[in-house]
């Protein structure tokens, strides 16, 4: 299963991080391709433990406790229009490059860190999860926004 801690897959997902142009047209949703950097941003962030994951409401928590194993067990895509934390909207203009240098340099940190410094601090919808289902996530996240936009 595909994983943000192989260094392959992680070269493969910033491979097609820089075919994104300012420009690039989404597929489907509402952010654009910036805001879209800046989301996977603060979810990287989020991973790395640089932020704290708010506690999503607790019907969203139950939930995300019984559709983890489903949506972690396989190389599944992710669905399209999947509900975003609110904490998670990126709202207004964001600056391309910058957010693209950003998102590129957690997913190095992550990398580089592996589990041992993955966060221990539990997933606003999906709980309390393991470095590698973090790893996981965050692979299945990343793809299906660059897919979002055709890369």
């Amino acid at each position: 299963m595909k994983n943000l801690f192989d260094a392959t897959v992680a070269n493969e997902v910033k491979t097609r991080l820089g075919k994104l142009e300012p420009q690039t047209d989404r597929l489907w949703g509402q952010m654009t391709v910036a805001q879209m950097l800046a989301h996977c941003a603060m979810s990287m962030q989020w991973a790395v433990g640089e932020l704290v994951p708010e506690k999503g409401p607790l019907p969203a928590r139950v939930m995300g406790r019984l559709v983890k194993p489903m949506v972690l067990r396989n190389d599944d895509l992710m669905r399209k229009h999947s509900p975003t934390i609110k904490s998670l909207i990126v709202t207004g203009e964001r600056d391309f490059s910058k957010e693209r240098e950003q998102l590129s340099a957690l997913i190095d940190k992550f990398v580089a860190g592996g589990a041992a410094a993955c966060t221990k601090n539990p997933h606003s919808f999906f709980g309390k999860m393991t470095p590698e289902e973090w790893s996981i996530l965050m692979y299945k996240h990343l793809d299906h926004h660059l897919r979002q936009f055709g890369v």
